[in-house]
């Protein structure tokens, strides 16, 4: 939220953001008496309030207050934690929902301000960042009929060629790619890797493992630097609670900061602050941003519990959200929580100043040697009894003893037997990992 104060330097103020955009107050009707003022928007003071933020009767914004106020947290994240400079080229994950719509308007939004200002320096000093946008089509995985996503990814096509320059490319991939350039196989594959699976969160969570993985193949294969989600406060709340229930509260602190580096493609969260709510306000409030309904279905098994119950607690309290990831948010996190310390001379010095007073010291992070090969948490290997290590195939006795125990219970098979047709059905990268631990990983981050 933003303040009034002139002098304000609090963080959590987003009126550097929103001030070049902002229509001068009038200073008439301001002083009508407080009955007129009540009318009006909590923050220009002009227009009447068509909408109220998740702060109740002190958050009332006009339209373009209140998507100043969005862009202004999503610029602060961005700018803060070195999210998006001028040298990178970044790809959107885009679901077509709510919080990827936003995401990728605001990123184009950006985008757009660095052309004018590119065009308008003589020098041409200063590149402007790329921008890429991923769908990917689980299309195989659900009951779609062919013209419903036929359909949807016309319309998605659609939104993203009506994004003014510069263009963005857009990438349709089918999930099943991630095994194989063959459509066909890749589908029995995934049908078969999905089916050996027998819990339902288990499958919901591999699902969720396999799109970031390909969401990293197609950042890699074209030239990427960094992939951006649009998990939101309301999505992260919902993680912070079922991840805690699952037993992964060592590697917690590690899914839910701004800026993950764990991966060969750096993925950022500039979302973080925004709740689902607003999200969905700004995209009934504004009619451009058009959003395409995919009917997932709701979620089962422990997510879908979780997030039945994170709607409760919301609905009594609109704050639910935001407390229970600020509160998580206090976890130490661990050392690839930043971007890559930044040398290249063509990022702003202002951008390199904040990288450097956000990089976490030595003393203030986590580190961690191994990862899981499921889903890429950290582990900590003290905590595993010698019990679990020894549980699985003589023949792939690494895949279950490397696993966190999220996956160990939720994915892996019990039974020890069907270990090695398991691991056939797998994506290379995760057999890979398996095989040879994570010593790629930290060649990575070096």
């Amino acid at each position: 939220m933003a303040c009034n104060s002139s002098t304000c330097n609090s963080s959590g103020c987003y009126k550097g953001y929103e001030e070049e955009e902002q229509p001068k107050p009038n200073t008439k009707a301001a002083v009508n008496g407080g009955n007129s003022c009540q009318n009006l928007c909590v923050k220009c003071k002009v227009n009447e309030p068509v909408c109220r933020g998740i702060g109740g009767e002190n958050s009332r914004f006009c339209k373009d207050c209140f998507k100043n106020n969005l862009y202004g947290k999503f610029k602060q994240a961005v700018t803060y934690n070195a999210m998006i400079t001028p040298p990178d080229k970044v790809l959107v994950a885009f679901s077509g929902g709510p919080s990827s719509r936003v995401v990728l308007q605001f990123v184009h939004e950006m985008q757009y301000k660095a052309q004018k200002n590119y065009d308008a320096n003589k020098d041409k000093s200063l590149p402007v960042f790329g921008v890429g946008v991923a769908f990917i089509d689980e299309s195989s995985t659900h009951s779609f009929t062919s013209q419903h996503i036929e359909k949807a990814i016309e319309d998605i096509r659609l939104i993203v060629s009506n994004l003014a320059p510069p263009s963005k490319e857009l990438f349709v991939v089918p999930i099943e790619s991630i095994f194989s350039s063959d459509g066909i196989d890749g589908k029995e594959r995934l049908k078969e890797l999905l089916d050996a699976v027998s819990d339902v969160t288990g499958k919901e969570d591999l699902l969720i493992h396999l799109r970031i993985l390909l969401l990293q193949k197609i950042a890699s294969e074209n030239g990427c630097t960094r992939i951006v989600l649009g998990s939101c406060t309301s999505r992260i709340a919902c993680h912070v609670i079922s991840a805690t229930v699952k037993g992964q509260g060592y590697s917690l602190s590690a899914d839910i900061q701004y800026v993950d580096s764990r991966w060969e493609i750096p993925v950022v969260l500039p979302l973080r602050d925004c709740p689902a709510q607003e999200l969905n306000t700004l995209c009934s409030l504004d009619g451009s941003l058009k959003i395409v309904e995919l009917l997932n279905g709701p979620c089962s098994g422990i997510n879908g519990l979780v997030s039945s119950f994170v709607k409760v607690l919301q609905e009594e309290n609109p704050s639910r959200e935001c407390t229970i990831v600020r509160t998580a948010g206090k976890l130490t996190p661990f050392h690839f929580n930043r971007v890559p310390e930044i040398h290249d001379s063509n990022v702003p010095s202002a951008t390199r100043r904040h990288q450097k007073r956000s990089t976490l010291k030595p003393n203030g992070s986590l580190s961690s040697d191994s990862f899981c090969p499921i889903c890429n948490s950290p582990l900590k290997k003290s905590n595993f009894p010698s019990s679990l290590r020894s549980h699985g195939s003589q023949q792939h006795p690494d895949l279950f003893a490397s696993a966190c125990s999220s996956c160990q219970f939720q994915i892996l098979p019990k039974d020890p037997s069907l270990m090695e047709e398991f691991l056939s059905l797998l994506p290379q990268q995760m057999i890979t990992k398996a095989k040879h631990g994570d010593q790629g990983n930290f060649s990575l981050l070096r």
